[in-house]
């Protein structure tokens, strides 16, 4: 049997496995480089085979960087698996800067702007919210009580609920049909419910819930504080109201401390709430609505005007990643960031454990060694606490990962650089440390798809490109979150939480420059509230600090 089409891909010349872009069965010849040789496994798609046979302890490498090494001896033309190959990464160490970069033709894109709410601090939203935010869990209640009174009122429901399915299934029981009859009926979905909004320019309220702010350690109660003061400060966010208990480690002193580092002209309406100086809940609550509507009367003022599009910062993230996520969905965020950084906007790469593996690429990027020592010091550290916990970088890929061809952390790794683009890395940052230079950030987070888009949101990411092979429906309450499928196949699946496919890549329907562009347009339009993407729609509303050391 013989490949008729061009059914895999090598990545890089130096790379000594293939990836296969289709199905491919056991004995199918492959045709590569002048040589033939047939494949003695099935290869599913996404998956990876080698191109020689390969001993023991040998390196396999793909886009052009080791990402692991033959855990027994594997014949040419095998399926490498997690049975058959082991995580390797090579190690880094301070290198000569490499900052040299081919910027992209920005014609198209030079004179483009979106409309946005412009701040005090120069910053642009692409969105106008007010946050209700508890500084630890023992205010959930009452900010669960202030989301209830609210949001229907005025007018910020979520648009689709599923209370008519309820209704149905409530009538069926009740005139005696059986569990069975139950199961199999089709139920009538619920219309899209108008929303009356009472002020026409604020997008939404916003309740960042959480199970932090005391009893754990004063570093990460830090940590929260300086988060929220990200959210507070984001160009996103209007105004806030804050609810303390008072006794808590995540005190209101160090609040307003980590909100003068990040804006210390900070003149936002901000109400806060300590319910163990007010007393009684009712007078908590009341205090708290009142003066959270006169905070909506206020930022209601706020109305959109053009910015350049040099003041959108870009969050880049990938979750339920797959083996295409390298190819086509990474390198056209990849091209995007390029685009941006050319025309002097901001681009934050996360997902520290998802770097490992491309550490000398990235350090050799840093704009000075300073900035490279830092971003070594961050990766070991973290590391180090890792495999302290008893689980490092290589335990990285989940199991749905593993299932669509991503076997090793390193693996994994390579591809999820490819978001970052070719240009320099202009700072480095320690979570929930703010962006305040433009160009290419790297933010220390964990590869956790919520906790680490939570914590670019906070670093100043006005809108966040998530790449996925899998499919998640992660969102965030304050910045647009733009899904976007490595595969069309996922995107043809899940349209509900999909915006983008970048399947066509894999297809040879456009190249990733193509990709790239067709994104930065949708992109400009959700900046400037003409499109919202599925997570928006969904109302996926996603909160999660950042424990230090427990998260990969």
């Amino acid at each position: 049997m013989s490949n008729t089409k061009h059914t895999f891909l090598q990545i890089h010349q130096r790379d000594n496995v293939l990836v296969a872009l289709d199905d491919l069965a056991k004995g199918t010849t492959i045709d590569f480089n002048g040589a033939q040789f047939n494949l003695q496994t099935d290869v599913p798609s996404k998956h990876k085979f080698t191109i020689s046979a390969l001993r023991t302890g040998e390196e396999i490498f793909m886009y052009g960087v080791l990402v692991g090494v033959a855990a027994q001896d594997i014949e040419q033309g095998s399926m490498i698996t997690v049975d058959n190959v082991h995580h390797a990464a090579d190690d880094f160490k301070l290198g000569e800067r490499k900052t040299e970069w081919h910027k992209p033709d920005v014609t198209n894109f030079a004179n483009r702007s979106f409309l946005g709410y412009h701040r005090a601090d120069g910053s642009v939203g692409t969105a106008n919210y007010w946050i209700v935010v508890p500084l630890v869990f023992c205010e959930n209640r009452n900010v669960d009580v202030l989301k209830e009174a609210l949001i229907g009122k005025l007018g910020f429901k979520k648009a689709k609920t599923y209370e008519n399915e309820v209704d149905e299934l409530i009538s069926l029981y009740k005139n005696g049909k059986s569990v069975e009859e139950i199961l199999n009926v089709e139920l009538q979905q619920s219309s899209v419910v108008a929303s009356n909004k009472v002020f026409e320019n604020v997008d939404g309220i916003k309740f960042l819930n959480h199970d932090m702010g005391c009893g754990g350690t004063r570093m990460d109660s830090d940590a929260l504080c300086g988060l929220i003061a990200g959210y507070i400060t984001h160009p996103n966010v209007g105004g806030a109201t804050i609810l303390s208990l008072g006794c808590q480690h995540a005190q209101v002193s160090i609040l307003e401390n980590e909100i003068k580092k990040r804006d210390p002209n900070f003149n936002k309406p901000l109400v806060v709430l300590e319910q163990q100086k007010i007393g009684t809940e009712s007078r908590l609550l009341q205090m708290a609505l009142k003066q959270t509507f006169a905070g909506l009367i206020d930022i209601n003022r706020n109305e959109r005007r053009p910015a350049p599009i040099s003041k959108l910062c870009i969050g880049l993230e990938c979750g339920g990643s797959d083996g295409f996520s390298g190819i086509s969905a990474n390198p056209a965020l990849g091209y995007l960031s390029d685009v941006l950084v050319a025309l002097g906007g901001s681009v934050i790469l996360a997902e520290f454990p998802e770097l490992c593996g491309v550490e000398q690429e990235m350090s050799d990027r840093c704009v000075d060694e300073n900035t490279a020592l830092r971003f070594m010091q961050l990766m070991r550290d973290y590391n180090a606490r890792a495999e302290a916990d008893g689980s490092g970088f290589y335990a990285n890929p989940s199991p749905g990962n593993i299932r669509d061809g991503l076997i090793t952390d390193a693996i994994k790794s390579a591809g999820a650089a490819k978001k970052g683009g070719t240009s320099p890395v202009t700072d480095v940052l320690d979570y929930p440390e703010k962006v305040t230079k433009t160009g290419l950030n790297l933010l220390c987070t964990p590869g956790s798809d919520v906790e680490s888009t939570t914590a670019e949101v906070a670093s100043g990411a006005n809108i966040v490109l998530f790449t996925t092979g899998l499919g998640t429906p992660t969102g965030n309450p304050v910045t647009p979150v733009i899904k976007l499928s490595t595969n069309t196949s996922l995107y043809n699946r899940m349209p509900d939480i999909i915006d983008i496919n970048c399947g066509t890549i894999i297809e040879g329907q456009e190249t990733i420059q193509q990709a790239g562009e067709r994104i930065l347009n949708y992109v400009i339009d959700v900046a400037s509230g003409v499109v919202q993407p599925k997570s928006v729609l969904l109302g996926q509303d996603d909160f999660i600090p950042w424990k230090r050391g427990v998260s990969l």
